[in-house]
């Protein structure tokens, strides 16, 4: 008798907590969605202009072997933007966790490739999280505006994270990955935005900020 209570208040409690959660989950996505309404761009023509432009790192390889289409995707987006001339300067923020694993450089050597000036990339190698890049470019590259480079639900997220961090931004959508290839990510990323809730919430920090690095004046740029 004992043990069927046990059960049942168990069953009931984890009941409780999965509803909990999924409504946080829903309330999440809902408010980010929301708020990115008219921040984001797809068209080239469209998007606004800006001295410089975030792209948010991925890994260069899939752990299954190949490339990443994340990754090539929005070294694509950034190539145009900096062609278009909508932004001065490619600021790539991503992981630098260990000399063997870097996302920035892997970055900076394909935007190179594709005719980016050396003297217009940025690295910051301690974007360890989207949290951490779009704080990192106002408080440590002075950026008070700014387009963010990635897919459209990771611009979404990451726009809003910066307008809580008193950076205004906008999103350019880098071209995104098919479903069945971007399933597994696009699951972590309801999560991921649940997270962005916990993290206001108690005030969470970027892990490094360390001294700032002036990205030259727009006035200055050829």
């Amino acid at each position: 008798m004992f043990q069927n209570r046990f059960i049942h208040k168990l069953v009931k409690a984890l009941l409780f907590s999965l509803i909990v959660t999924l409504v946080l989950v829903f309330i999440a996505n809902f408010s980010i969605e929301k708020n990115a309404d008219g921040k984001t761009y797809d068209s080239i023509e469209n998007v606004p202009t800006n001295h410089v432009g975030l792209v948010l790192g991925t890994s260069k390889y899939l752990k299954a072997g190949g490339v990443n289409p994340y990754f090539k995707f929005r070294v694509a987006a950034a190539v145009r933007l900096y062609k278009a001339g909508k932004i001065a300067y490619v600021l790539v923020s991503g992981d630098n966790g260990s000399k063997y694993y870097n996302e920035p450089s892997e970055f900076k050597k394909e935007l190179v490739k594709e005719g980016v000036p050396e003297d217009r990339i940025i690295l910051d190698y301690a974007g360890f999280r989207t949290l951490d890049s779009v704080v990192r470019a106002k408080e440590v590259f002075g950026q008070e505006r700014i387009t963010i480079i990635s897919q459209a639900f990771h611009n979404e997220r990451a726009i809003y994270l910066a307008e809580k961090n008193g950076l205004h931004a906008i999103g350019y959508n880098a071209k995104d990955v098919g479903v069945a290839a971007g399933l597994k990510t696009q699951v972590r990323e309801y999560f991921a935005r649940t997270k962005v809730f916990i993290d206001i919430l108690f005030g969470v920090k970027p892990k490094f900020i360390g001294k700032q690095e002036a990205i030259p004046d727009p006035s200055n740029s050829n």
